[in-house]
């Protein structure tokens, strides 16, 4: 063996050795939740040597949860919110970035450069804004609270106008020349173009609803209306701070869909955004 071929395999060993290690650290605290939830809830978790795989699995822990916390009706409202937010979103935003990449109208690049400046403003500093117009409008703990003040994203239209740009502008004129309006263009021909784009602008769109915490905790008030991501906190002064065994069990429930959604569409996800970035 030469040495260029001792070193090329050396060198993807040692590459490989550091992404297994940090693979491990990234899905070990994943695996820590999931061996943590199905323990004796009568036994310590924490022990040294560390318990690394059970003698005895407790799957009724994944009841038990729900019998301390209406994670069922968390999960229903939750699922509401999403859909809901998912289909506004993307009708506002669609509809924005076609305006942006296909009509030449008076400020057009100022009104798109003063929508990704809004980019550069933290969420955060709108809430009592937002809260304020939510509780004149008597939203207060209802499901439009919790997605509304949220249904236009700056990153969103960037995208999708980018994605609308790259499709070539003579495909417009050829359905133009046929008779084709600019909504059947936009419907038929456009958005199916861009699926990928879309596809992955609606499950970026998917994951933060779902993940939501701070915005349901200022709009929601009573129980049957809160989402997962506040009913998981709630739940730790319910269950008992030191309830480990539920409180990660309550976890798996929230950590689980969106985990398993990135797994299945992270490829849709990474292509998308790959594509909203190039012009053809």
């Amino acid at each position: 063996m030469t040495v260029e071929k001792a070193w090329s395999a050396t060198s993807a060993t040692i590459r490989y050795a550091i992404l297994i290690i940090f693979a491990i650290i990234t899905v070990f605290p994943f695996y820590w939740m999931l061996l943590t939830s199905l323990r004796d809830a009568s036994n310590p978790v924490l022990t040294w040597p560390p318990e690394l795989w059970l003698q005895e699995w407790h799957w009724e822990n994944m009841i038990t949860v729900n019998e301390i916390a209406p994670f069922v009706t968390y999960f229903k409202n939750t699922i509401i919110v999403v859909l809901l937010d998912l289909c506004s979103t993307m009708v506002v935003i669609s509809l924005a970035a076609f305006g942006f990449a296909h009509y030449n109208f008076k400020g057009r690049e100022v009104i798109f450069l003063a929508v990704l400046a809004t980019m550069m403003i933290p969420s955060e500093s709108l809430i009592i804004t937002n809260f304020r117009t939510i509780s004149r409008l008597d939203w207060m703990d209802t499901y439009q609270a919790l997605f509304v003040p949220y249904m236009a994203g700056a990153f969103s239209i960037y995208l999708l106008r980018e994605a609308f740009m790259s499709i070539p502008r003579q495909l417009y004129l050829a359905a133009k020349v046929d008779g084709c309006s600019d909504f059947k263009y936009f419907i038929r021909i456009l958005l199916p173009v861009s699926r990928p784009t879309l596809i992955t602008v609606g499950l970026l769109k998917v994951i933060a609803t779902w993940n939501a915490f701070l915005w349901p905790l200022f709009v929601t008030n009573s129980r049957s209306m809160r989402v997962i991501s506040y009913g998981l906190v709630n739940f730790t002064s319910e269950a008992g701070s030191s309830n480990f065994v539920m409180m990660m069990a309550g976890a798996i429930y929230t950590v689980t869909p969106m985990l398993v959604l990135y797994l299945i569409a992270r490829k849709q996800i990474i292509d998308g955004i790959a594509r909203g970035g190039i012009k053809g």
